[in-house]
């Protein structure tokens, strides 16, 4: 018994210190900008699929998740656009750089030639998968539709995998955040309305690589699905998703205010966090080691203590031109739950768990749904 409660205090309290909501005496003076991207428009219909127009459902989205925000105190909403206007990709960053925004959300619409289907969430980063990278390329195919392309995008083919590689290179700072956010909205489209989860990804999108944000590019869903097409233009569909992607935005608001407040919960010691690993149950997955991903840098770091806040035994990996930096090494989930905690209340708010096989780095929802453990 006693097993059990000291864990699930040590659960509610990282509940509560995740989701938890600081007054409005604790606010910046800045309000907190948001840049909502409603994607294509004027001549660029974006995709056709089922007859839809993927410009007007975007723009209809973005509009409701504005509306949502403007709700919240000390929230600001620009919009790239609030009609059907031809915006140019470079002119959509152009606006969130300008506005100093802090997070850059594009709201599209995906097409297939299959009755492929679920909703997705994409930052900016290379992807070694055929299927991301078409994504891309049918995004980034708008800049042929824009007067004098050849110079403003001098040297990049939308068509052409190598010329993707050095435009990540200005997300790489952002990269964690932009996952944090990313991971909320999929995490609600998912769960609350029960789309297909197509995950969080990386891939190469140019509205997002020259935001000075975190910038994440939502796809709400397939509309050349027969029933998913019908749904995302449906007028409850519409409202159903844009109320999702304007909760991840206020709830990635909560976690930094919560992380930068003077007035937040009291941080949980390394003896308390050992003790509760201690005698907490086990909740084993056999084969699998799961890891706290700390940060993602192209800078080589030294992984001593000092340069990590305290933290112990912090391993460093180079994957896909980026060094990755992580806390924990288990099979055990509830001990990597209690690290990640240790670890968001020493300076790494966006700190997520990842999970590995055999080295390979694994699907985490379909690591907890197999049940191995």
């Amino acid at each position: 018994m006693r097993t059990k409660i000291l864990f699930l205090s040590v659960l509610i309290l990282v509940s509560f210190s995740q989701f938890s909501f600081t007054g409005p005496d604790n606010e910046a003076d800045k309000p907190f900008v948001v840049v909502l991207d409603a994607g294509h428009g004027g001549k660029d219909p974006g995709n056709r699929g089922n007859g839809y127009k993927e410009k007007d459902i975007a723009l209809s989205v973005t509009l409701k998740v504005g509306e949502i925000l403007e709700k919240q105190s000390n929230i600001k909403v620009i919009y790239t656009r609030k009609t059907d206007v031809f915006l140019e990709l470079h002119e959509r960053a152009a606006i969130a750089n300008e506005a100093d925004a802090d997070v850059f959300v594009s709201i599209h619409c995906n097409s297939h030639h299959t009755q492929a289907y679920g909703a997705e969430t994409f930052v900016m980063g290379l992807s070694k998968s055929k299927q991301n990278l078409n994504t891309a390329k049918k995004e980034n195919e708008v800049i042929f539709l824009e007067d004098n392309y050849e110079e403003k995008y001098v040297g990049f083919d939308p068509n052409s995998p190598e010329s993707f590689i050095g435009l990540t290179i200005l997300q790489e700072e952002y990269l964690d955040q932009s996952i944090m956010l990313a991971g909320l909205i999929q995490n609600n489209m998912v769960n609350n309305l029960k789309r297909r989860d197509r995950s969080v990804k990386q891939d190469v999108f140019w509205v997002l690589h020259n935001t000075y944000m975190p910038s994440v590019l939502v796809e709400l869903g397939f509309l050349t699905h027969k029933t998913e097409g019908p749904y995302v233009n449906s007028k409850k569909g519409r409202a159903e998703l844009a109320k999702e992607i304007a909760n991840g935005v206020i709830t990635y608001r909560k976690n930094l205010l919560l992380a930068t407040s003077d007035t937040q919960n009291p941080i949980i010691t390394e003896k308390e966090i050992d003790e509760a690993i201690e005698a907490a149950e086990e909740n084993l997955y056999e084969g699998v080691t799961f890891k706290v991903q700390l940060l993602a840098s192209k800078n080589k770091l030294s992984t001593s203590p000092s340069k990590f806040k305290g933290l112990k035994d912090v391993e460093r990996d180079l994957e896909d031109g980026l060094y990755k930096y992580y806390y924990g090494n288990t099979s055990d989930y509830n001990k990597i739950q209690l690290m990640q905690t240790y670890a968001k209340d020493n300076g790494y708010p966006t700190c997520y768990v990842v999970a590995f096989r055999d080295g390979q780095k694994l699907k985490l929802s379909e690591v907890l749904k197999s049940g191995e453990n």
